[in-house]
């Protein structure tokens, strides 16, 4: 297993954390909620725990149902949501005691909305996300890790610079570093649709659909996160702007952890079953170890 220092990372993004308790970028003027705007969040951020605190039982538990080389994978997807369902809970509880029911309508009880918990999922779970994407490339070490260690560090980047600009409430500000978050969000994405595209030619008809698919969702998760950041400086503004990056951060994490996780295990499923079929052994461990951690996609 490739080993990896995140912590500089840690360093920067821990200092840049303790320098503003709220990350909301609408946390220095929090404005009154309708019941429909704040039960919206309430219950979207309530789905999100569930939904990966349930996936990571179905992870841990499927791990048994596939091929030895392919359960790695099946357990980094089972660390990312537990990871994901514990912030979640943390935000949860964060915007519940942020607002109180007055007249109808909910109201700042003065207590700040937490969003930096976001930020602290996203800086350990995207590495790990990224891990889970490399071995289903079925790249050898030589290559993989390079390849790894290049995503990664753009990872943090890109989680670091667009802190600064979703804690502010200044337009220019939010497009500055929003900008610089950008390049090595395109570098992500660009690799590895890249790198899922060349892989295609080696997999059978079956897993070559899941990896079409399985690009696919990285473009339509992914997107989501900058759409939503990009709301406060399309015009969208106050309590609207509020709900919105809330609900497409919650949309976008969903879809990038579970429902992908989801897809990892069909393609270990496929792979498991091709691999019985050619009559290779189901524990085949020694063929694991040329390869970056165990790859779906050989």
């Amino acid at each position: 297993m490739i080993g990896i220092s995140f912590v500089p990372g840690f360093t920067f993004l821990g200092a840049l954390f303790a320098q503003v308790n709220v990350s909301s970028p609408f946390s220095s003027a929090m404005q009154s909620l309708t019941s429909n705007q704040f039960n919206l969040i309430y219950n979207a951020f309530s789905f999100a725990i569930a939904a990966m605190f349930a996936s990571a039982l179905f992870f841990f538990s499927a791990r048994a149902q596939v091929g030895q080389r392919y359960r790695l994978a099946l357990l980094i997807s089972a660390i990312v949501v537990s990871i994901a369902g514990y912030h979640y809970f943390r935000i949860f509880n964060s915007w519940d005691a942020a607002y109180s029911l007055k007249n109808g309508v909910y109201s700042p009880t003065g207590t700040p909305f937490n969003d930096a918990y976001r930020y602290v999922d996203w800086l350990l779970t995207v590495p790990l996300l990224l891990i889970e994407a490399v071995a289903v490339l079925g790249l050898p070490v030589k290559e993989g890790r390079p390849l790894l260690i290049k995503l990664a560090v753009a990872a943090v980047l890109m989680i670091a610079a667009g802190y600064p600009g979703e804690i502010s409430s200044d337009i220019t500000t939010r497009v500055i570093w929003g900008t610089v978050s950008t390049i090595p969000f395109a570098y992500i994405l660009y690799v590895l649709w890249v790198e899922l595209s060349k892989s295609l030619v080696r997999q059978p008809a079956a897993v070559q659909t899941l990896v079409r698919n399985m690009r696919l969702l990285l473009l339509l998760s992914w997107g989501v996160y900058p759409i939503a950041y990009l709301l406060p400086m399309l015009g969208i503004s106050g309590t609207s702007a509020t709900v919105g990056v809330q609900l497409g951060y919650t949309i976008a994490d969903v879809l990038a952890k579970p429902v992908f996780g989801l897809l990892i295990f069909a393609i270990a499923v496929v792979k498991t079953k091709v691999d019985q079929e050619s009559g290779e052994p189901h524990d085949a461990a020694e063929s694991a170890a040329t390869r970056l951690g165990g790859s779906l996609v050989s």
